[in-house]
């Protein structure tokens, strides 16, 4: 079975922003993954001094196939910083894995499946 891990932003995190809300929306967006047969995971992190040791872990859980990153991370200005260290944390530590970028928390199985 195909693998993925999907990386995003912690909603909790997000000011203004019903976190709850957003949280059931990416685990209803995980729930998918199994419906396409993709055994998949989910790291949240924040940008700060525990978002490398939390995603170097999940990323060494086991050999993905694809990483997702988060339209999140990537599309906010101020998270530049912490999408650069992810995209190098998966190089280093991921290396077999193709790395997929979805355009919203909705799209991540679609972003994924370009890539298995």
């Amino acid at each position: 079975m195909p693998s993925a891990l999907v990386v995003g932003y912690d909603p909790q995190a997000i000011p203004g922003v019903d976190g709850e809300a957003l949280r059931a929306a990416l685990d209803a967006e995980l729930a998918r993954f199994g419906e396409h047969g993709i055994d998949a995971d989910m790291t949240l992190i924040v940008f700060g001094e525990s978002a490398e040791s939390t995603l170097v872990a999940s990323l060494t859980k086991q050999p993905w196939d694809v990483v997702v990153v988060g339209a999140g991370i990537r599309k906010t200005e101020s998270l530049l910083p912490l999408f650069e260290q992810i995209v190098n944390l998966v190089r280093r530590h991921a290396p077999q894995a193709a790395i997929a970028f979805n355009t919203s928390g909705g799209d991540s199985v679609e972003a994924a499946q370009r890539w298995l």
